[in-house]
């Protein structure tokens, strides 16, 4: 059970500190707020980080479904594991987001805007279009799918460089991609924190859009994770 553990509490970590700078920052009476983008891209990259170094040889560290699938694909991961590994991510977002709620709870209730409280649990579109929301998903984790195998190339590159590396390219796909959809790249993410904001009681939140919280946060990362395997497989 320990890779699944590590992967359940190091998602919920992952979201815990991720989606925690979004209240940080865009929630009403915090101290931090209107901090800007540039603090949520850098957060996001060490939320992804801390965890990393915690679960890498526990669990690989994966975190994200549309990761563990593709590696899955290319035979660098047993598909027996991957229904497992999902579910524990899934959970460890939907408690992480938990999490957050209850620590900003008082900042969530300062907050009247529904779109801004759905925005520190889960993704939105910057302009709504479905088939290019969803290439833009699949474009940023086709990056960091591609990127994470490419580490494979760095000649005797340590673990823990390693760690700060997939750190840059989180950070990367952030500042170039970000703005666009909000890059999930990464169904658990997204899902996890959805479903909390759907059932927390969360006063004045709105909806939890699952029109598009079920299509492009999901379908987009796996394609792209799927097409960088089969690129990478095919030039090296």
């Amino acid at each position: 059970m320990t890779p699944y553990i590590a992967e359940f509490v190091g998602t919920m970590i992952l979201i815990l500190l991720g989606d925690g700078v979004v209240a940080n920052v865009n929630l009403n009476k915090s101290g931090m707020k209107g901090a800007g983008a540039v603090q949520i891209t850098l957060a996001w990259g060490l939320a992804v980080l801390v965890p990393a170094f915690i679960f890498g040889a526990a669990s690989g560290a994966s975190f994200n479904p549309a990761l563990t699938i593709a590696l899955a694909a290319d035979g660098s991961f047993a598909w027996s594991m991957v229904p497992g590994y999902i579910v524990a991510q899934l959970a460890g977002a939907f408690c992480g987001a938990c999490l957050v709620y209850l620590l900003f709870k008082d900042q969530f209730d300062a907050t009247e805007d529904a779109a801004t409280k759905r925005g520190v649990f889960c993704t939105a579109p910057a302009v709504r279009n479905i088939p290019r929301n969803i290439l833009s998903e699949a474009v940023g984790t086709f990056v960091l799918v591609f990127a994470i195998k490419g580490l494979a190339q760095v000649p005797d590159l340590a673990d823990g460089t390693g760690k700060f590396l997939v750190f840059a390219i989180i950070v990367s796909v952030g500042m170039s991609l970000g703005g666009l959809t909000g890059y999930a790249i990464n169904p658990a993410r997204d899902l996890g924190p959805r479903l909390a904001h759907a059932v927390l009681p969360i006063q004045g939140k709105g909806s939890s859009d699952f029109g598009y919280g079920l299509v492009v946060p999901i379908v987009g990362p796996i394609l792209g994770g799927l097409a960088a395997v089969l690129v990478y497989g095919l030039i090296f």
